[in-house]
């Protein structure tokens, strides 16, 4: 059978939906050619062999494990492009999407020059009266800023929910981020030329099994992926999220600089104030900047260790630089700040390459 529409869906720890997304599709799709692209980030709870069981008895359902890395933009991304099918569908596993939006949506692309149907939330009222308060005010002003960003009338462009045709894809993917969760923000950004597109409403459900995927690093991805849109293509997004990452280590930097200055005099305290810096960039940049190689337990250690190894020579010039302003009677705190900002460009450039990927392999 070839697929007319492939829907591709993410998944980690979704073993308890995934029995009841299917026969949700198998009930909407009817006869239509269709298939569902499963794309699982490893998960520990045996998602990954359900899905292979049932892909042994149903023609219809595809299985991508991926090993050593995990973002939902990456896996929709992976799914789409091991899809043959002129139309291609992205929704959760975790059966908060309305799977009986999927025929309209299919409906519209075939009939008009439409490049992409979108499931919105926002245009019914009652769609999100089951989210708690904060997240709604949360959702209400990550949708306003994106909005205003894109300059678009798009009262989802958060969305995780979207059909597109693969002529979209095709221009937008090579200039893709992979990162994060707003994957339709990452294809809306970067496709080039009008979009033309549609947004069909629904009640987004209340998730019934599983935990929430939702964390402090999806909203640092997702600001990470707007700033992605004002970067001129030479500057990699690794790179900003390491110098986003990186202005904390300089805050704190300062801050202890300026503690112990009094204390112990310049060069001391300076010394102290990169020895600081450079362990909590570690620890930030490996949560945020490196969360799909993150470095883990005896993994973690050994990386800080190799970390310092590494930046001990963009310490050294940093104190040596640092010193020498110092020496010509510039203030204390821009001597630092001039130094440090030195000092971070040797660590990007080298742990880049040392500390996370030469371990990704081991990292879990």
């Amino acid at each position: 059978m070839t697929a007319t529409l492939s829907i591709i869906i993410p998944t980690f720890n979704e073993i308890e939906n995934i029995r009841p997304l299917l026969k949700s599709l198998e009930k909407v799709m009817g006869e239509e050619k269709w298939e569902a692209i499963f794309v699982d980030d490893d998960s520990p709870d045996g998602t990954t062999a359900l899905l292979r069981q049932i892909a042994r008895q149903n023609s219809r359902v595809r299985v991508l494990q991926r090993i050593g890395r995990r973002s939902l933009s990456s896996a929709c991304i992976e799914g789409m492009l091991a899809s043959a099918a002129p139309y291609m569908a992205v929704m959760d596993a975790d059966c908060q999407h309305d799977e009986s939006l999927l025929p309209q949506m299919l409906r519209k692309l075939r009939s008009t020059d439409l490049d992409i149907v979108i499931g919105s939330r926002y245009i019914l009222k009652e769609s999100l009266e089951s989210w708690h308060p904060v997240r709604k005010m949360l959702s209400n002003l990550a949708t306003t800023i994106t909005r205003f960003v894109l300059r678009t009338d798009l009262r989802d462009p958060l969305s995780g929910y979207f059909m597109l045709k693969r002529e979209m894809f095709d221009n937008a993917v090579r200039r893709l981020s992979g990162k994060g969760f707003k994957i339709l923000l990452d294809i809306m950004i970067n496709t080039r030329g009008p979009v033309s597109y549609k947004e069909l409403p629904y009640t987004f459900r209340t998730r019934k099994q599983g935990a929430s995927k939702l964390n402090s690093l999806v909203a640092w991805e997702f600001l990470v992926l707007l700033l992605h849109k004002f970067l001129p293509p030479t500057i990699p997004i690794r790179f900003a999220m390491f110098v986003i990452a990186g202005s904390f280590g300089v805050v704190v930097h300062l801050a202890v600089l300026g503690l112990f200055y009094q204390m112990t005099g310049f060069g001391t305290a300076q010394a102290m104030a990169a020895f600081t810096a450079m362990t909590i960039n570690f620890l930030v940049n490996n949560f945020f900047t490196y969360s799909d190689q993150r470095l883990k337990g005896k993994f973690l250690a050994g990386g800080l260790f190799k970390f310092y190894l590494i930046c001990a020579v963009g310490a050294f010039t940093n104190l040596q630089v640092a010193i020498a302003i110092y020496e010509h009677s510039l203030p204390w705190w821009l001597a630092g700040l001039i130094g440090s900002t030195i000092g971070s460009v040797w660590n990007y450039a080298v742990s880049s390459t040392f500390t996370w990927k030469t371990t990704a392999r081991s990292r879990n």
